[in-house]
């Protein structure tokens, strides 16, 4: 009897092993928190960032206030250390957002000087708050490589000051692949501690060759696809996802890609949010941070986005500040 008895207790905890073993096998390993952003610039109206006044104080932290309101959103990435810029780090402090800081850089030397020399001061002055740094942001992508120079330099500044976020450069995910398919990694990649790529296939499909197709519902997958793509480029970087975003209007405008002709974009309301959160739900499943552009639509979007450079914004840039649902 007792041989019987200890033959039971033997074969249920092997039944108990192998059950919590399969448990253990079926659990999906734990991933971190990811960031879920929304770029943030409060030239909204009929601010410019080109020329007249620059954002208020109050401007500032009525858009904030608005954002902590009608979104989700805890975190923002900025664009600029000066020109009133900078109380945004305060304004986010007090309302106890993350932010992802971008220096500006362009083809202004002193200018850019400057900026780096203000980018280092509110890094040390809002380190809890300011979690990471780039230095510019689509400098290639604006200027070609004529300023890969002033990238490194302000990413030497931010090092040689002791500055302890981590920093990049961010720019569009095709620059990160130095212009070519399969991705090849560029000079940066051993400068920086992330990588902050930008993926828009609503551009794309109006000016790539490579992949010059991507309707509304297959933009998540696109995105995913480029981050994959990064990470494989950049063994042992984090990619952060910096832009992202789909615009909401015109209603029913398409964009025509001028290599095949094909129509695969349309903008509108229920696109931007299918967009957004079918978006947002796949990074989070893999423990990935994304930033979605724009938090606030703006009306001074460069002419060469013609009907679509102010449809952007989760939420209106002007009273009531009306922002898509989550």
């Amino acid at each position: 009897m007792k041989q019987l008895l200890l033959l039971i207790v033997i074969s249920m905890m092997s039944v108990v092993c192998q059950n919590a073993s399969a448990r253990e096998k079926a659990a999906p390993p734990v991933k971190p928190n990811a960031l879920q952003c929304a770029a943030f610039s409060p030239y909204v109206g009929k601010l410019n960032p080109d020329y007249g006044a620059h954002p208020s104080k109050e401007l500032i932290d009525r858009l904030l206030d608005q954002l902590v309101k009608k979104t989700p959103f805890r975190c923002i990435m900025t664009y600029g250390v000066m020109n009133g810029l900078e109380y945004t780090f305060a304004a986010a402090e007090a309302r106890h957002l993350k932010v992802i800081a971008i220096i500006w850089l362009d083809d202004d030397i002193a200018v850019n000087s400057r900026s780096i020399t203000a980018g280092i001061e509110v890094a040390k002055a809002y380190p809890k708050t300011i979690i990471k740094l780039s230095c510019g942001s689509e400098v290639r992508t604006r200027n070609n490589y004529a300023f890969d120079g002033e990238i490194s330099r302000c990413i030497s500044a931010l090092r040689e000051a002791g500055v302890a976020q981590p920093i990049t450069t961010i720019d569009t995910w095709w620059e990160w692949c130095n212009r070519v398919s399969p991705c090849h990694p560029t000079d940066f990649g051993a400068q920086v501690d992330w990588i902050g790529i930008n993926v828009f296939p609503w551009w794309e499909n109006k000016h790539s060759d490579v992949l010059p197709c991507t309707p509304a519902n297959k933009a998540a997958d696109f995105h995913i696809a480029r981050i994959e793509q990064l990470r494989r480029t950049y063994p042992g970087k984090e990619v952060i996802l910096t832009e992202f975003g789909w615009p909401n209007g015109p209603e029913g405008g398409i964009e025509t890609n001028k290599f095949t002709q094909q129509r695969c974009g349309v903008a509108g309301k229920k696109n931007q949010a299918l967009v957004v959160k079918s978006t947002f739900k796949k990074l989070a499943e893999k423990g990935w941070s994304g930033v979605v552009f724009e938090a606030f639509s703006e009306n001074w979007k460069p002419n060469e986005e013609g009907d679509f450079g102010n449809f952007w914004g989760i939420c209106q840039g002007e009273p009531p500040y009306t922002c898509l649902r989550f």
